[in-house]
């Protein structure tokens, strides 16, 4: 059974490179009813709803809407009416994990399919029966399970489809449902509706009182101890278990992540899965884990999935943001003759040698000349720049527009 990789779609602009980059489906939020707020590119609203679902079905991949936020009464009534509207787009399926919001979608919708959310902590048999048995289409499974325990639910509920996650940032909590934000921003930011401001990041400080004359002692540097920051899942070398078991859905977790992230995690767990199933399309080097380790992380471990693995120690105690191997240059504006147009994410110099990646492989170019907004010659374009460049040589793939720039090699290797 071919597995679908399915892509989160913060934005517009990522929704179509996570589909260019590989994916089979795509899941995005829309404002108010979200655990993700986005802050840049286009957002996807109901206004744009339509359009959004158009160029994902125009290119035979699914989208599927994140209606999963955890709700008050006033949420209800909000998406009450607005629920016609948002089913008449016509989406794939809405993945939902409070149940006020399963009966406002089964009373005013009818053929879309119903996704139960991994924050509703599904973590055996019974609990994907009773969602089956309430009209769900499938059921996402909680970060928490292992693969054997995965390959028990398979086997014991076959007529539901199961979708686990592969790769991404982990929470410190069961399946998400965490009050740190809350509590830590007087209840401004609410992590089950989208704002958390991650906490569990945070560098901290522990003192044991509960023990008197009892004391331990606490390793941490000078910058305190990051003692919940769990290092990000990747399940890359497992990939072929996990087709074997019959799971329906392969997901990556990072709506607000670059669109270099989706575009690169996408490419990568393509280029796997299809490794898998002999079709193998994409012209990359034999060591996936080196193109994940150019990718933005926190460290990489197996989490919870695959317990005995040895590179399983699930927390970064030293380091709270993301490291990258490698530095996302630039993505492509426009082409024109043998020139780009690029929108500079970090500086590039000229005669420089960068990476091109596209959906079907890597290309090492070096910049032979810029030209600023101002139609000068110049020798270095810096973050935030929108210049034109020339490389060594002309690049004959119809992705061009699709490229993004990085630098070449690997600067952390995780």
């Amino acid at each position: 059974m071919k597995p679908e990789l399915l892509l989160p779609g913060g934005n517009v602009e990522k929704i179509d490179y996570a589909i260019k980059y590989g994916a089979d489906a795509v899941y995005f939020g829309l404002e108010d009813y979200s655990l993700r707020q986005m802050r840049k590119g286009e957002i996807i609203t109901i206004d744009n709803l339509n359009n959004v679902l158009n160029l994902i079905h125009q290119n035979q991949k699914k989208g599927y809407i994140t209606l999963n936020i955890f709700a008050f009464d006033e949420d209800i009534s909000k998406l009450e009416a607005d629920i016609e509207k948002i089913a008449n787009c016509q989406p794939d399926a809405f993945i939902i994990s409070d149940l006020g919001i399963l009966n406002i979608v089964k009373k005013y919708t009818k053929n879309i399919d119903i996704h139960i959310s991994t924050q509703t902590n599904t973590l055996n048999s019974e609990a994907c029966k009773f969602y089956r048995d309430l009209g769900a289409k499938r059921v996402i499974l909680a970060r928490e399970l292992s693969l054997k325990q995965i390959e028990t639910i398979r086997k014991n509920v076959v007529d539901i489809e199961l979708e686990m996650f592969i790769h991404g940032a982990q929470c410190m909590s069961f399946s998400g449902r965490c009050l740190l934000s809350d509590f830590m921003t007087n209840g401004e930011r609410r992590a089950n509706h989208g704002e958390c401001v991650q906490p569990c990041r945070w560098s901290y400080k522990l003192l044991e009182e509960t023990r008197p004359n009892e004391y331990y002692e606490i390793i941490q540097d000078n910058r305190g101890s990051h003692i919940l920051s769990t290092k990000d899942l990747a399940l890359i070398d497992y990939i072929q278990n996990i087709i074997d078991m019959n799971i329906d859905s392969l997901k990556i977790e990072g709506r607000t992540k670059s669109l270099y992230y989706v575009s690169s995690i996408a490419r990568a767990y393509r280029c796997q899965i299809d490794r898998c199933l002999n079709k193998n399309k994409i012209q990359l080097n034999d060591d996936l884990k080196e193109e994940l380790a150019k990718i933005g992380n926190r460290g990489y471990t197996t989490g919870f999935v695959v317990p005995d693995d040895e590179t399983a120690n699930g927390y970064s105690y030293d380091i709270s943001k993301g490291l990258a191997g490698a530095d996302f240059l630039f993505e492509i504006l426009d082409i024109k003759n043998n020139q780009i147009q690029a929108k500079m994410k970090n500086k590039v110099n000229l005669n420089q040698k960068l990476e091109l990646i596209l959906p079907l492989q890597n290309i090492v170019v070096e910049v032979i000349k810029i030209i600023n907004s101002k139609n000068e010659i110049t020798n270095v374009a810096n973050t935030n720049d929108e210049v034109w460049f020339e490389f060594d040589k002309n690049i004959d793939d119809k992705n061009l527009k699709y490229a993004l720039g990085r630098t070449i090699g690997v600067k952390n290797v995780c």
